[in-house]
């Protein structure tokens, strides 16, 4: 078999895959946009794909759990159509490494957290700034979009102040290139920084922006309203941050319109669930938070960041309410997932719920707490 048949039989694999779990070229586009977190992949590459024209590398993680497929078997595939160990083809576009390691990166902070990934997405994001030569909007669009990453991976990674800084940069070459949707992304993150470090007014400033801008799509303006959500419960104000709450939950009866971003898809029950609890976790009333922070906990089953970080909201919960038997489902669930994790932003949050266990806790929810810390 030739190098283009091979290709070719890859392609056609791809499609009897996509068509099997009932997914357009443009509705996979934009679920793997949703699962890496990257909002420029379109339905011209899955077509590019599906024709052989190019293989995806860093991409494959994410089509295996879109598509459902186990992901060695979509490696291999991969692997024979571009001729096991041949060389690379040499007809790449130029920005096509740049997409693939941008993809890589998040792909292992998705299963492993930002910790060891977020200064090569850095060395990424300054060497692709440094060839900036002119007002390409193409150009400055994508590398604003390298800076997106990098400024999420240092957040991860817990260096809040250099994510700052990234995506403020990131920002204006977003703006410069007239990309509306990415401008929103960044945004969001930055708002999102805001809340977690606790500058409620920087966070309240960002989301008026949003929420005040003109043609913001619907999914964007909800986005907005629950980090001012989570920005006023850090000031106090409970009546005004379950509003918002209460209208981010009713605009998810909505249907999607065609004008969300494709990087608004995360946005679903579970998560403003999460957002919801975390809120009133803010404000205090850990009692209330239970409910919406166990519903989350238990939709979450990827073993990696994710369900990291909701797990450990629903025991930082229990541990508050002095709930010690029910934590320790959740106290042994984290244990796994300690070992193959590595976001310095979360543990800096499971150091501190680990410190209340000790303090407060019976003796063997304790000893069990040492335990799982020592293995992770």
């Amino acid at each position: 078999m030739n190098d283009q048949a091979r290709r070719a039989r890859f392609g056609a694999h791809l499609v009897s895959l996509r068509r099997g779990a009932g997914l357009s070229q443009r509705s996979l586009a934009l679920r793997l946009c949703a699962v890496a977190g990257i909002t420029t992949l379109t339905r011209n590459e899955v077509s590019r794909w599906e024709r052989g024209g190019r293989i995806p590398g860093a991409w494959l993680p994410p089509l295996a759990q879109v598509l459902g497929v186990p992901l060695h078997e979509l490696e291999k595939e991969a692997a024979h159509a571009r001729g096991e160990a041949g060389p690379e083809p040499l007809d790449r576009e130029p920005d096509t490494y740049v997409q693939d390691a941008v993809g890589w990166l998040l792909a292992h902070d998705n299963r492993h957290g930002g910790d060891h990934v977020a200064d090569a997405a850095v060395q990424v994001w300054e060497a692709e700034r440094g060839r900036i030569t002119g007002g390409d909007k193409r150009q400055l669009a994508q590398v604003a979009e390298i800076g997106e990453v990098a400024g999420w991976l240092l957040h991860d990674a817990a260096r809040f102040r250099e994510a700052r800084a990234t995506l403020a940069e990131a920002h204006t070459l977003a703006r410069l290139a007239g990309d509306a949707p990415l401008e929103w992304f960044i945004l969001d993150l930055i708002a999102m920084i805001n809340v977690h470090t606790g500058h409620a007014g920087e966070a309240m400033a960002i989301t008026d922006e949003m929420l005040t801008g003109r043609d913001v799509p619907g999914r964007v303006a909800l986005m907005a309203r629950v980090r001012r959500a989570r920005s006023l419960a850090l000031a106090g104000d409970r009546g005004r941050a379950l509003g918002a709450l209460e209208r981010a939950t009713g605009a998810l009866q909505d249907s999607v319109q065609a004008n969300d971003p494709a990087f608004t898809w995360w946005i679903d029950t579970t998560e403003v669930g999460l957002h919801t609890g975390e809120t009133l976790l803010s404000l205090g009333d850990p009692r209330a938070a239970l409910p919406y922070l166990q519903r989350s906990s238990a939709a979450s089953r990827d073993g990696g960041r994710r369900e990291f970080g909701n797990v450990l909201a629903e025991l930082t919960a229990l541990v508050q309410l002095g709930a010690w038997r029910d934590a320790e489902a959740p106290l042994l669930r984290l244990g796994p997932i300690l070992r193959a994790v590595t976001s310095s932003r979360t543990r800096v949050r499971l150091r501190s719920t680990l410190r209340a266990i000790d303090r407060d806790a019976p003796a063997w929810l304790a000893d069990t707490a040492h335990e799982i810390a020592a293995a992770g």
